[in-house]
């Protein structure tokens, strides 16, 4: 009896739908990490976006930008950094727009698999991708010039705010994906809101050298904040409010981005 019972299929009853919920997203975390391995553009852009716009900038602008008493490599990091973490995490938006347009999303419906998991298991591994940008953008930081002066408290500070910053660009590029109706609307309509954000902000360029309006644009949006709380915490530079204010909206983003990103998944997977 004892060894029937230990051959015998575990009945889904024993786990519960969280436990369902993490397993099933954890597989399809595996699944979206393969097709950035396998996939000769994706690994291209992990490794030759950061380092390309880290040169360009460093060598280029660098010459032409006073930014005071912090040498333009140290000021610069943090802006690539936050730039590259929020295009890489439009990645969502492209693969999960490939998942619903050419149906893989009605396969998975009859699998017995846990609600969502499919759009938890893309942020996942865009998660897992920006990590690796990450790396690689410190290595050519590195090679450039950066040279932080951080403790390991406010490094572990960076990891924090980079990951929750990833976390809330993911789950909001995740409506854009459920949204889009062609697979050319995703490879776009992502860069349009991205764009702007990390332009206009503290990214390349001391706020205070922008005109008025877009100054004032430019010191209150999120991207902003994440910029100057990581630049503050790397180099030196001041603090301010923006460190709780880039946590502030993060959670703020995550907040609204997974109930409608929820609501959206339900309303497609329903048709």
């Amino acid at each position: 009896m004892a060894e029937m019972s230990l051959s015998a299929p575990v009945p889904t009853e024993c786990h519960s739908r969280p436990y369902w919920l993490v397993s099933d997203a954890w597989i399809m975390a595996k699944r979206s990490t393969l097709h950035i391995i396998r996939s000769l553009d994706q690994v291209l852009s992990l490794v030759l976006f950061p380092i390309m716009f880290m040169l360009l900038n460093r060598y280029v602008l660098g010459g032409a930008i006073d930014t005071g008493d912090v040498s333009y490599a140290n000021f610069l990091f943090a802006g690539i950094l936050v730039q590259s973490l929020a295009f890489g995490a439009n990645y969502t938006t492209i693969n999960l727009a490939v998942d619903m347009k050419e149906g893989i999303v009605d396969r998975f419906r009859s699998l017995p698999m846990s609600d969502h998991a499919l759009v938890i298991g893309h942020i996942a591994a865009d998660l897992v991708r920006n990590i690796l940008s990450g790396i690689i953008i410190l290595l050519a930081g590195y090679a450039v010039g950066f040279r932080p002066n951080a403790s390991l408290v406010e490094w572990l500070y960076v990891i924090g705010l980079a990951l929750l910053f990833t976390l809330a660009i993911s789950w909001l590029s995740a409506i854009l994906g459920l949204m889009v109706k062609s697979l050319e609307a995703a490879q776009w309509v992502g860069f349009v809101l991205i764009f702007p954000l990390t332009f206009v902000s503290s990214a390349f360029v001391p706020t205070h050298t922008m005109p008025k309006a877009i100054r004032v644009f430019a010191e209150n949006q999120p991207v902003t904040h994440v910029i100057n709380a990581i630049r503050a915490w790397l180099v030196g530079t001041p603090l301010g409010d923006s460190a709780w204010l880039a946590v502030a909206w993060s959670v703020a983003l995550i907040a609204i981005s997974v109930p409608i990103t929820a609501w959206l998944y339900r309303r497609h997977v329903a048709r």
